[in-house]
């Protein structure tokens, strides 16, 4: 064990001190665009992989570019707390995104397509279709996709289309004139979203092997037929990404009505990147940049599909994935007459995917049908409205029960789904609110309260994730299930909160952004500073998605300066550069990237051997802990601290299989086995344990 340093601490500047944030995130796609190569995922995974992150940098582009690219715009030269200017910061984005896709394109036409092939998947480009097949195909072209094809001339009277945001579309060249004599150059055709990307070729033309031909190829073999009597010289996939955040007025009246008016806009905001592909003249690629107000640095010219994000299709190969993993239910929960019953027995700890979300809607779908239950209160962050959670929290308001929903209609992407679960709600009789003006909801909690032999008692579910049983299933997450008493009367008093007006509860138990969780966060640290210098033991193990905040970075720092044993494992963004000489070298920092989206939040702190340890809504980023609503849970039983420690800490300690460490240049290395260890993989190793 290191101890603490003797020497005066040595100056960093602050491009030494932090990482950017954005290239930081960049770094943890690349890191997702590893595992398309990694041997150890079934094919049919690292496909997924190479898909995911073409969503993942669709988003970086909609968000994090666009937001960088909005301050150069505005004349912002301010810099970030690495030191950099936005346009330094784009400029080294523009190197690292252009290399990362190419890559991600080499990995798919020399790695990915070959090896389908040879189980019999393929893509099949036009000069490898049988005469059947192009029959075939030009039928299924005439019958199903050009009746929903709008071709667009481009002239005076026709000027240049506004095109939906990641929308497929077609730039054509033209000879000839056409019906109305009229010379026409160029033409666009939008690729409507209701057309699938992939088709797949009927069996008996293809032996029952799976074939399949792209959209974009039927279009192109028979672009000429949307226009009569002229000759298409060229057809060229583009795709436009725009900028997608939504400016919202804190002032607005209507919170709902506003965001209705704004998500229109993020269909055609401001452009940020235009992909073309690789065969795309100079003159057509320079117009269009024109056309988007864009320069070259924001290009980018692909091998391929413009459109990755949805290549995936049903393939019929089981081997080619990942075993099928089906969630168990805790033997408590299996042993009692129902689910109060075992929460008044104890504690009941969920991990999920690896047990299953069934237990939080069971809570809900028994108290939506007991006579006994007076009220339930839930918040939600992502939830369709076809999600059975929302269609059980609209049964209990028919059954008369008082349901209260707190429904954060920001959550990103999710907004037009998050207005229509409230709809739904409201029209079964729930109240619907919508939070606090200017914070984010972003706590999981629900309260049941039950009539007891003449007594209320509460049930409680805290949660590091979502209500969303989907995600449940691909997202590692942590939730409570209790009846504590200061626990539920904290949770009832946030709900009041959240839902009227006063002054900031005081609460027992709970950690409360953005009121005392960051206070009470460099409270523990500063604890552990002190056992330290008093020569105890001192450790801090924190697992979650982000590290972003400056003050929480330098009280670490400034921990490891004391000698504090320090890990972290985060999943994508840290701003924190460990292993620097009298600044962070009692500083580990790890990510885990696998089967499984790592989505838990966990904070331990060894205390002198009277361990803390929480788990929480909230990431250690900024808006997390300053602009959001978050809850952070103690948890007290003995028997699920340790669980938490060993299983969801110590075991990813432990992961060489899927593990990545961050050096203190920033940069990310892969882990790797040592000569004579034993592979230790910790999602397989969860997967496995509660089997």
């Amino acid at each position: 064990m290191n101890t603490a340093v003797s020497t005066l601490p040595t100056e960093y500047s602050y491009n030494e001190r932090y990482i950017n944030r954005e290239l930081s995130i960049l770094d943890f796609h690349l890191r997702v665009l590893e595992q398309a190569v990694d041997p150890l995922h079934p094919l049919l995974e690292r496909l997924n992989f190479l898909l995911i992150f073409s969503r993942n940098m669709d988003e970086f582009f909609e968000i994090r570019v666009a937001g960088v690219m909005e301050q150069l715009e505005l004349g912002n030269e301010s810099r970030s707390p690495d030191g950099l200017t936005p346009k330094q910061v784009l400029e080294t984005i523009s190197q690292t995104a252009h290399a990362a896709i190419e890559r991600q394109y080499r990995i798919l036409n020399d790695e990915i397509f070959p090896k389908l092939r040879e189980e019999d998947i393929c893509f099949l480009r036009r000069g490898e279709l049988t005469p059947a097949q192009s029959q075939w195909v030009k039928k299924y072209f005439q019958e199903q996709v050009a009746p929903v094809l709008t071709p667009i001339s481009l002239d005076p009277a026709h000027p240049f289309p506004r095109l939906v945001n990641k929308s497929l579309n077609f730039i054509i060249t033209l000879e000839g004139k056409d019906a109305f004599g009229r010379q026409i150059d160029l033409a666009v055709v939008p690729a409507p979203r209701s057309l699938p990307r992939v088709v797949r070729l009927p069996d008996e033309l293809t032996d029952g092997k799976e074939h399949h031909v792209m959209l974009s190829a039927i279009i192109h073999e028979h672009v000429s037929d949307l226009f009569p009597g002229m000759t298409a010289t060229g057809c060229y996939q583009f795709r436009v990404t725009r900028n997608a955040d939504l400016a919202l007025n804190e002032d607005v009246e209507d919170l709902a009505k506003a965001l209705k008016g704004e998500l229109n806009s993020r269909r055609f905001g401001r452009a940020v990147r235009l992909e073309v592909t690789e065969n795309c003249p100079k003159p057509i690629y320079t117009y269009l940049l024109n056309e988007f107000d864009l320069d070259v640095d924001q290009l980018y010219r692909v091998n391929g599909p413009v459109n990755l994000a949805r290549l995936l299709s049903n393939f019929k190969r089981p081997h080619l994935r990942y075993d099928s993993h089906t969630p168990v239910i805790p033997k408590v929960l299996k042993k009692s007459e129902n689910i109060f019953s075992a929460m008044k027995k104890q504690d009941i700890l969920l991990h999920h995917p690896f047990e299953s979300f069934a237990p939080v809607i069971n809570l809900l779908r028994e108290a939506a049908r007991d006579p006994q239950v007076l009220a339930i209160k839930q918040t939600l962050y992502r939830s369709g409205p076809d999600s059975e959670i929302v269609q059980v929290l609209a049964e209990a308001a028919r059954n008369g029960k008082e349901v209260t929903a707190v429904i954060e209609l920001r959550a990103r992407f999710d907004e037009e789904s998050n207005i229509a679960v409230a709809n739904v709600l409201q029209e079964a009789g729930a109240v619907v609110v919508y939070g606090i003006v200017g914070y984010k909801t972003h706590a999981k909690m629900i309260l049941v309260v039950r009539r007891e032999n003449n007594k209320l008692v509460r049930y409680v579910h805290l949660g590091t994730g979502n209500y969303h049983a989907t995600n449940a299933r691909i997202y590692t997450d942590y939730g409570l299930m209790t009846t504590d008493k200061e626990l539920c009367e904290d949770v009832h008093r946030i709900f009041q909160e959240l839902t009227g007006m006063g002054k900031m509860a005081k609460l027992k138990k709970l950690l409360h952004a953005p009121f005392t969780l960051h206070n009470q966060l460099i409270s523990f640290i500063d604890d552990e500073i002190e056992h330290a210098k008093a020569g105890k033991p001192a450790q801090i193990i924190v697992k979650v998605n982000a590290l972003t905040e400056v003050q929480l970075i330098n009280k670490l720092y400034e921990a490891s300066q004391a000698g504090v044993q320090i890990d972290l494992i985060i999943r994508s963004i840290c701003c924190l550069r460990p292993g620097l000489p009298n600044l962070s070298e009692n500083i580990r920092v790890r990510s885990i990237v696998g089967r499984f989206l790592e989505h838990t939040r966990v904070y331990y702190f060894s205390n002198a051997g009277d361990s803390r340890l929480y788990c929480s809504s909230a990431d250690w980023m900024d808006r997390n802990l300053f602009n959001r609503v978050e809850v952070c849970f103690p948890v007290g039983d003995a028997t699920l601290k340790k669980h938490i420690y060993q299983q969801g800490l110590i075991n990813y300690l432990k992961d060489n299989q899927r593990a990545w460490t961050l050096n203190g240049d920033g940069t990310w290395d892969r882990v790797k086995l040592k000569e004579g260890e034993e592979p230790h993989n910790a999602q397989q190793i969860l997967i496995d344990s509660f089997k």
